[in-house]
């Protein structure tokens, strides 16, 4: 575990210490005026949605039970034996009031994206080092990652 956590945190180190574009345009003679292009295929990271492609997830204001149902059994297979429904840590943090601290996209896209936004996204990164250990991809589908939302929003008391 120690040896884990230490390779976690020399590759954080050297992420954060890569070398700035800027020191390699000033000595290969361009100018710091010169326009540079810019991928616009790839939209910029949005920490409230996360990575992924998960961007508009609507949500209706009353619960769909069928959905929730579904997730609560995919719960109950992949998630509850390292999530409790309450709001105490097991191996991961507890449910309770997730779909109150992030937008259903930041779920949904960690969900099935669990490696992306752990190297990506901060409130991820901060979990990972509350809870010491990297959520595994589950595989789960789309429709799959949908219903868990929906039944987590159920375990946060929506009606």
């Amino acid at each position: 575990m120690k040896k884990l956590t230490i390779i976690c945190s020399l590759a954080l180190v050297l992420a954060a210490c890569g070398g700035s574009n800027q020191d390699n345009a000033s000595t290969s003679g361009a100018s710091s005026t010169e326009a540079v292009p810019v991928n616009d295929s790839k939209p910029a990271y949005d920490p409230n949605r996360g990575e992924g492609k998960f961007h508009d997830v609507k949500l209706a204001a009353k619960l769909d039970g069928k959905m929730a149902l579904n997730g609560e059994k995919i719960a109950d297979l992949k998630c509850t034996s390292c999530h409790k429904l309450t709001d105490e840590k097991l191996v991961g943090p507890g449910w309770k009031g997730v779909t109150t601290r992030h937008k259903p996209e930041w779920i949904m896209n960690f969900i099935t994206n669990t490696d992306a936004m752990i190297d990506k996204d901060p409130k991820a990164q901060a979990m990972l080092e509350l809870c010491m250990v990297r959520m595994p991809n589950q595989n789960l589908s789309d429709q799959d990652a949908r219903s868990l939302v929906e039944f987590m929003r159920k375990n946060d008391g929506l009606k």
